[in-house]
C-alpha cells in the first residue's frame, strides 16, 4: 500500500503529524510576536502587577538613600561599599559552577582576597589625606598613620602577591581551564565594576552635590524611561533589550534634563550638600559655597504676561554644568544598561540576581550609575575644580613625602624665611 508523503500544500493526515504541525505553527508565531514588539510593555498584559511591585521597591529605595544621604559622608560612603559586596557577590555567582567547587575547597575565598586588596588599594589612595586630617592628634597614632601612608601601595603590592601565589599553588590538574577562568573573571569585576564604583566615593568628598546629583539623575531617567514606555512604548530602540523603546528613551531624556536644571537651583543651597569633606568627620559642613553656588539674577523680559508671579529669576552657575550631567545621563549613561543587557543575555540570565523585588539584582540596578559615576568625576575635576597648584596639594604631597623630623624642619625655615620678608 502506497501512501503519499509529498503533500506540500494541505493539512498533515495523521494525528501526531497534525500534534507537530500545530506546535512549529505557535513558536513560529511566538517568535513573529516577539520581532513585532509583543514583548513591549503596552502590550504586556501582566504590565499592571509588575509595575506595582516595582514601585513599592523602588519607594522604599529612595526612602533608604534619602536617609543615608542625610546622614552624611561616611554613612554614603559605608552604603557604596556594601553595594559593591553585593555586586561582587551576584558577578562571582555568575560563573560559579557546584561541581568545580567541591573540588576546590577554599577557592571562593581567593576572589575575595583579591577584592578586598582592590578595596583597600582604590580606597587609600582615596582617602589617605582625609585620614591624616583626622588623626593628627595623638603622636602615636600619627607616626601610623603616615607609616600606613607611606608603605600603603607596598602593602596593597603584597596582599596581591600573596594572592597570585594562593592561586597558583591551588592549580589543580583537570581543573586548569575552571580556575584560569576565574582569575580572569574575578579581574575583569574589579577592572569594570569596581574600579568605576569607586570613583563614586571620590565625587561624595568633593561634595555631595557631586554625587547626588548625577546619581539622582539616572534614577530618574530609569523611572521616566519606564513610565513613558510602559503607557506610550510603540517603537522598539535596540535589540539587546525588547522592552526599551524610543518613545520611553525620548521622554526620559527631556524630563532628565529639566530635572538637572531644577534640582541643581535646590540642592546648590544647601552647605552641607556643597561643601567638600576635608576629613572622615560626621559633623555638619559650613564653608564658603564658592561662585558656582551663588546665585545671579535675570530679570525677566517684558513680554511676560503680567499674570506671571515672578519678575526675576535667580539662577545658580552649577545650573549650566548640571545640563552636561544630565544630557550625558541621558544619553550616554543608558548605554550601561545595555551593556549589561547584552551580558545577560551572552550567558542567557534575565537578572543579576533577585535581591530587589520587581527588579533584579544591586547589579542590574547599578549598571547605568557606574558609567555616570565615572563621567560626574572627570567632569568636576577637568571643568569644575581649578587646575592649580594649592595649598592643599603641596600639603599632601608633603606628608606623603616626608617624615615627621623633615616636615618640623621645613616649618622651621618657612617661618624664618616669612619672618625675614615681614622685617
Amino acid at each position: 500500500m502506497h501512501k503519499d508523503n509529498n503533500n506540500t500544500g494541505g493539512a498533515p493526515s495523521t494525528p501526531i503529524a497534525r500534534l507537530r504541525h500545530r506546535k512549529r505553527s505557535s513558536e513560529a508565531l511566538g517568535e513573529a510576536s516577539k520581532e513585532n514588539g509583543g514583548r513591549l510593555l503596552v502590550n504586556d498584559h501582566t504590565k499592571y502587577k509588575s509595575m506595582w511591585i516595582r514601585a513599592q521597591s523602588t519607594i522604599w529605595m529612595i526612602g533608604s538613600f534619602a536617609l543615608v544621604v542625610y546622614m552624611g559622608h561616611l554613612y554614603i560612603t559605608a552604603m557604596v561599599v556594601v553595594i559593591q559586596i553585593y555586586m561582587a557577590k551576584e558577578l562571582f555567582n555568575l560563573l560559579r559552577k557546584a561541581n568545580e567547587e567541591r573540588q576546590l575547597p577554599g577557592f571562593r575565598l581567593l576572589n575575595w582576597h583579591f577584592f578586598f586588596t582592590a578595596m583597600l588599594f582604590v580606597y587609600g589612595r582615596i582617602l589617605n589625606q582625609r585620614l591624616y586630617n583626622t588623626v593628627t592628634s595623638g603622636k602615636s597614632l600619627y607616626l601610623l598613620v603616615i607609616s600606613l601612608i607611606k608603605y600603603h601601595m607596598a602593602i596593597c603590592y603584597s596582599l596581591y602577591i600573596a594572592g597570585f601565589m594562593w592561586f597558583i599553588l591551588t592549580l589543580k590538574k583537570k581543573m586548569y581551564k575552571y580556575q584560569f577562568g576565574q582569575y580572569a573573571w574575578t579581574h575583569m569585576i574589579l577592572i569594570v565594576v569596581f574600579t568605576q564604583s569607586s570613583f563614586t566615593v571620590a565625587n561624595i568628598f568633593e561634595g555631595i552635590f557631586w554625587f547626588l546629583l548625577p546619581a539622582t539623575l539616572i534614577v530618574i531617567n530609569d523611572i521616566f524611561a519606564y513610565i513613558c514606555g510602559f503607557f506610550f512604548g510603540k517603537t522598539p530602540l535596540i535589540k539587546l533589550s525588547p522592552k526599551k523603546t524610543w518613545e520611553g528613551f525620548i521622554g526620559a531624556s527631556i524630563t532628565t534634563m529639566i530635572s538637572a536644571f531644577v534640582l541643581a537651583n535646590i540642592m546648590g543651597r544647601f552647605q552641607w550638600q556643597t561643601c567638600p569633606r576635608k576629613d572622615l568627620s560626621t559633623g555638619w559642613l559650613q564653608c564658603d559655597p564658592g561662585p558656582l553656588f551663588k546665585p545671579e539674577y535675570f530679570t525677566l523680559p517684558g513680554w511676560i504676561p503680567q499674570w506671571f508671579p515672578w519678575k526675576e529669576i535667580s539662577i545658580l552657575p552649577v545650573q549650566w554644568h548640571a545640563l552636561c550631567l544630565g544630557l550625558f545621563a541621558s544619553i550616554i549613561a543608558p548605554f550601561g544598561g545595555f551593556f549589561a543587557s547584552g551580558f545577560k543575555r551572552a550567558f542567557k540570565v534575565k537578572d543579576f540576581g533577585d535581591s530587589i523585588p520587581g527588579h533584579g539584582g544591586i547589579t542590574d540596578r547599578m549598571d547605568c550609575q557606574m558609567v555616570m559615576a565615572v563621567f560626574a568625576y572627570i567632569y568636576h575635576q577637568s571643568f569644575v575644580v581649578h587646575q592649580s597648584v594649592s595649598v592643599d596639594m603641596l600639603m599632601e604631597q608633603i606628608l606623603r613625602s616626608l617624615p615627621y623630623e623633615e616636615q618640623y624642619t621645613l616649618y622651621m625655615r618657612l617661618g624664618e624665611m616669612i619672618q625675614g620678608k615681614l622685617t
